[in-house]
């Protein structure tokens, strides 16, 4: 086995809610394996108050935790990436920026929380919905060899191709 932490980066077009969750859960799920990040295509500039409270309660980490450019991470001194996640399908139509280090790209197909209309009820529903998605996803990554292959040629459209696909299912849940 060996004792190299990988980089993970979430995407998201706002980064506000799903890759917010996904990286605090990662964060804690993975510790001492994977340090992850996340980022959005277009970032809103706060992260929604609904991923917080759902983060809170389940005592992932919060400190940090902010709405981000992925272009942070696409520049020569940023973090090299082993892993680049979508977590929406808008981010993952997109053209993305070239990740230094090629790493491999997935993408998770997670609803957005954030689009629920309705109580605060619906939509606390909805943001557990969302963590425990990412959650689910973050334990079956943990399982993963331990030594990952980054040798894939870099992608400039994140993740649209099936066999990319990593959505988790009810079978793997």
């Amino acid at each position: 086995m060996t004792d190299r932490v990988y980089n993970v980066l979430f995407l998201c077009t706002g980064n506000t809610a799903r890759s917010i969750l996904a990286e605090s859960i990662l964060r804690k799920e993975g510790v001492g394996r994977f340090k992850s990040f996340s980022a959005g295509s277009h970032p809103k500039g706060a992260v929604n108050p609904f991923a917080l409270k759902t983060l809170d309660a389940r005592d992932y980490p919060l400190d940090g935790l902010r709405s981000k450019s992925w272009d942070e991470f696409a520049t020569p001194d940023a973090p090299k990436m082993d892993f680049v996640f979508t977590v929406c399908d808008n981010a993952a139509g997109e053209a993305c920026p070239h990740w230094p280090g090629q790493p491999l790209t997935a993408h998770w197909g997670i609803e957005d929380p954030a689009s629920v209309k309705g109580s605060d009820i619906e939509k606390e529903r909805a943001f557990n919905l969302a963590s425990a998605i990412c959650a689910t996803a973050s334990r079956n990554s943990r399982r993963c060899p331990s030594r990952a292959s980054t040798s894939s040629p870099s992608r400039t459209v994140c993740a649209r191709s099936a066999r990319a696909k990593a959505q988790p299912t009810a079978r793997n849940r």
